[in-house]
């Protein structure tokens, strides 16, 4: 069993745990640092998903209510009408969510008119400018008037202050533009605030996130929702929290981390953006243009006024700018918005790193557990995201680290199953001819299972040769390639029967071979099944010479192929033997020995298959057992006494076989108290029995009378030692 080839198989390779680390390390700096939007594209469908599946109920948060106003158009009556008729309900705040669509502005007309036309720039002179009569209606109410970030126009005049808690400036994240447009300077003066309405969807177009703050230039412009908030208050300053104290922000910048409120921080991302908490039944909240007075409007409630059939996409579906500005101002007031803190990434990240190490670790015990572990950590780690959104509003991202554990096990497995194959093929090459292929594969799969640094075990060792080999050769002393291929075909069946029952082939020799088993792998059954082997190589031999006799050989009789067997069980020492870069797996010891002995004197007892009396002891169940002989391997040692398989368990409970047991057991008890006539009478006896071996009892008679002629001494153990050939 030369294993020079397979010596690479024996440790698993680097690249069992290199694919899936490297793809582990990959999934840590994609959650970390977000390369190339990974983590947000596959959180956001996660959180997207959760907010489908539970939305926020819609109620009126903080004893708030907000309500959405939209109007077919914008245009200056219309407002004034709807401003004037919300004062009146008693509407707390009033929100333009788009920009007044103004009429021509008398001035511009004028500086067009032709010269001579003093009359009509007069009369022009007089008329107020656009946005003069809406000015008036907001003068006795809170409104906050929209800024169109990005569009060129009249710079807006920002009535809110930003200031922040931490000793960096936080802004350098928050979203930039390079032009704005206010509203009419009239009706900027008269509210109570201005905001951007500019709402920023993510690359794939849905709004997920409302900013907080933008900045146009070196300036700071709040967002609609952080503006009504302080109009609410009756604050000038908007007041964010640094996110410096977070370590990622060694990585991104320092940005914000919260904006601060009565009721609480507000978590933010690092470029001051809410991400909303969307509510279901969101068109509760609408109020119907058409109808008198809106009477279903609640005193102190903050409406939100848009223009009608404009869309954008939020994760529960299309919904109005205004509606969407709505919930922002509800998730303000109530604290109701989603929260990614800072350490969710960390932690994330972690957690993918210690299940991936894990994995790792686990993929040399096979795919199984690393199966099962990649399995119970996604879903673990899945049922404490959708924990924490549904009882606390976080958001955890199990999506990123689930995937990429699942990635890094699929490459684990790959290189595993990779591993296998070439640990398969080069054990194949190796031991094809002498492991059982369920044994390889087991090696295979756990190579320290092969131990060729030696240890001691118990194992079962079984001989077998092809008796009467020099007559065999004689008669085929002109036929080379016959001889050769008669024990090829004999001894084929043979060695399948030992690989069969589970047994590891040790030797060949041109008459036999031999073979052992409980080692390299355990079999607690070890005796049982090489007696098993045993009994299934003489039914085989039995039909190779039958095989022979059918196809015939002219005058010449069939030659017979009759085998002996010889089994013993003990301790040996198994492990790798040999040298010069060829090494085989073997045993050496006393169990080797004897069986070798008991297949050389199988022939002088007639029946084939010899056991030892401890393969006896643990396979009595199995087969009916003759005691045949005592021996000892030398002059001091001990006696073994020898048994022959003659049947399975049917045939031990059949009256033939028990009364020839117990005329055996009569005859060896005759000879060790050195009766020997009385042991003569027995045998006698037994030889009229069916089943008995005559060639058994003529050697047994030889030995008496060799002892009554040499007697062997008070103090005979029993054993016969000058064996009689």
């Amino acid at each position: 069993m030369d294993s020079s080839k397979t010596s690479m198989t024996w440790s698993r390779p680097l690249s069992l745990w290199l694919a899936p680390a490297l793809l582990l390390a990959l999934g840590t700096v994609a959650i970390l640092t977000d390369s190339f939007g990974i983590e947000a594209g596959i959180s956001d469908r996660l959180f997207d998903a959760y907010q489908r599946h539970a939305a926020r109920p819609f109620a009126d948060t903080a004893g708030v209510p907000v309500r959405v106003l939209e109007l077919p158009s914008l245009d200056e009556d219309s407002l004034v009408k709807a401003t004037r008729t919300l004062s009146a309900q008693g509407a707390a705040i009033i929100v333009f969510a788009a920009p007044l669509q103004p009429g021509p502005s008398p001035q511009s007309l004028a500086a067009r008119l032709p010269p001579g036309s003093d009359a009509a720039r007069t009369a022009l002179a007089k008329l107020p400018e656009p946005g003069h009569d809406l000015a008036a209606a907001i003068a006795d109410t809170k409104a906050v008037a929209p800024v169109m970030l990005g569009l060129a126009g009249r710079q807006p005049h920002i009535k809110a202050r930003f200031v922040y808690r931490g000793t960096s400036d936080p802004f350098a994240l928050v979203p930039h533009f390079d032009a704005a447009a206010a509203s009419p300077a009239l009706l900027e003066t008269n509210a109570a605030g201005s905001a951007a309405a500019n709402l920023m969807p993510d690359g794939d177009g849905v709004v997920r996130r409302m900013p907080l703050v933008f900045r146009v230039g070196a300036a700071l412009v709040p967002g609609m929702a952080a503006e009504v908030l302080r109009v609410a208050a009756g604050k000038s300053n908007i007041t964010v929290i640094s996110n410096e104290h977070n370590p990622l922000s060694f990585l991104a910048g320092v940005g914000i981390a919260a904006l601060e409120t009565k009721n609480g921080p507000i978590v933010t991302d690092d470029g001051g953006r809410v991400r909303l908490r969307y509510a279901a039944n969101a068109f509760e909240r609408l109020l119907n243009p058409d109808a008198p007075n809106l009477n279903d409007l609640r005193p102190g409630a903050i409406v939100v006024v848009g223009a009608a059939g404009q869309m954008a996409r939020t994760p529960l579906g299309a919904a109005s700018p205004a509606s969407i500005i709505a919930e922002s101002i509800e998730n303000l007031i109530g604290n109701t918005a989603l929260s990614r803190p800072g350490w969710a990434r960390p932690l994330e990240a972690l957690v993918l790193a210690a299940l991936g190490t894990a994995m790792i670790t686990l993929l040399r015990f096979g795919l199984g557990w690393s199966a099962a572990l990649v399995m119970a950590g996604a879903l673990l780690l899945g049922l404490l995201s959708w924990y924490l959104y549904t009882a606390q509003n976080l958001l955890l991202d199990a999506a990123t680290p689930a995937l990429f554990l699942a990635l890094a096990f699929v490459a684990g497995a790959m290189a595993w199953i990779q591993d296998l194959r070439l640990a398969y093929a080069g054990l194949r090459m190796a031991f094809s001819d002498s492991l059982p292929r369920a044994t390889i594969e087991k090696i295979a799969r756990r190579p320290h299972l092969l131990k060729l640094e030696g240890e001691t075990r118990t194992v079962t060792y079984l001989v077998c040769g092809v008796r009467g080999l020099t007559g065999l050769a004689a008669d085929f002393k002109n036929d080379a390639a016959g001889f050769t291929s008669l024990m090829q075909r004999a001894l084929t069946p043979l060695i399948d029967q030992a690989l069969a029952h589970g047994g590891t082939i040790d030797r060949l020799t041109a008459d036999g071979f031999a073979a052992f088993w409980n080692a390299p792998l355990d079999d607690t059954d070890h005796a049982l099944h090489a007696c098993e082997a045993a009994n299934g190589m003489a039914i085989m031999s039995s039909r190779v010479t039958e095989a022979l006799a059918q196809q015939g050989h002219g005058e010449d009789p069939p030659p017979l192929v009759a085998i002996g067997v010889g089994i013993a069980t003990g301790s040996v020492i198994a492990g790798g033997f040999g040298g010069y870069g060829r090494m085989g797996y073997s045993v050496h010891g006393d169990a080797v020995a004897l069986a070798q002995r008991l297949q050389a004197l199988s022939h002088q007892y007639g029946p084939a298959l010899i056991v030892s009396d401890e393969t006896r002891r643990q396979a009595e169940r199995g087969f009916a057992f003759l005691e045949i002989d005592t021996i000892a391997m030398g002059a001091k040692a001990s006696p073994t006494t020898l048994y022959a398989i003659l049947g399975n368990p049917v045939a031990k409970a059949s009256p033939k076989f028990r009364a020839l047991t117990v005329f055996h057991d009569h005859i060896f008890q005759a000879i060790r108290k050195q009766h020997w006539q009385m042991a003569r009478e027995l045998i006698a006896q037994c030889r009229r029995l069916s089943g008995a071996s005559q060639k058994m009892y003529d050697l047994h008679l030889a030995r008496i009378a060799y002892y009554e002629k040499h007697p062997p001494g008070e103090n005979w153990d029993g054993a016969f030692r000058p064996i009689l050939e």
